[in-house]
């Protein structure tokens, strides 16, 4: 079990500042998510809200037979979906945005700048199934059976999806498609 689960666990026992831990943990990497569906980050801050919302309202419904990250992006992407909906087209952000890590010289900079710019656009021309698998394994670290879960796909499309996207992206990217 992992600290996610174990902090959720405390609290469930009567730890209210266990909860905290739980939403530490977890908040960016939900925000960052549910991002990539609606397009506007105070929406999606509002919308982790209300997933991490959803667990103290209906601290039952999670079984701890998942793990509470995957249980928590379910709750993102379903609220997220819901939004997309209502406001009637999906968009995704681009990946521009992430700091990067500090470099010995500008020149270093500079062409992990570009290789990250070109993975953004590549990864933007993917169909959303794609965009979505390859966010949450790549990105965010989860299982093919975690991202199938959030997905509501099986384990073999999750690989399917992220094979079909390994092989649009080397196309897309060329030489440059060694980054995955």
């Amino acid at each position: 079990m992992n600290n996610g689960e174990s902090s959720y666990r405390r609290y469930l026992e009567g730890d209210d500042n266990a909860f905290e831990d739980v939403v530490r943990l977890y908040l960016d990497s939900l925000v960052f998510f549910i991002e990539r569906y609606v397009h506007d980050i105070h929406a999606a801050e509002d919308i982790a809200m209300e997933a991490f919302a959803y667990l103290i309202i209906h601290p039952k419904r999670y079984n701890f037979k998942t793990s509470l990250k995957t249980y928590l992006f379910m709750i993102g992407r379903s609220r997220a979906i819901n939004y997309v909906k209502r406001r009637n087209k999906i968009q995704f952000t681009s990946l521009t945005g992430i700091e990067s890590e500090d470099f010995s010289s500008l020149e270093e900079a500079v062409i992990a700048d570009e290789a990250r710019r070109s993975l953004s656009r590549a990864i933007e021309e993917l169909p959303d199934d794609m965009k979505a698998a390859v966010h949450l394994v790549y990105f965010e670290g989860q299982s093919y059976e975690e991202a199938s879960r959030v997905l509501k796909k099986t384990k073999k499309q999750i690989a399917n999806l992220l094979s079909r996207a390994k092989v649009l992206l080397k196309e897309k990217l060329g030489e440059r498609g060694k980054l995955i």
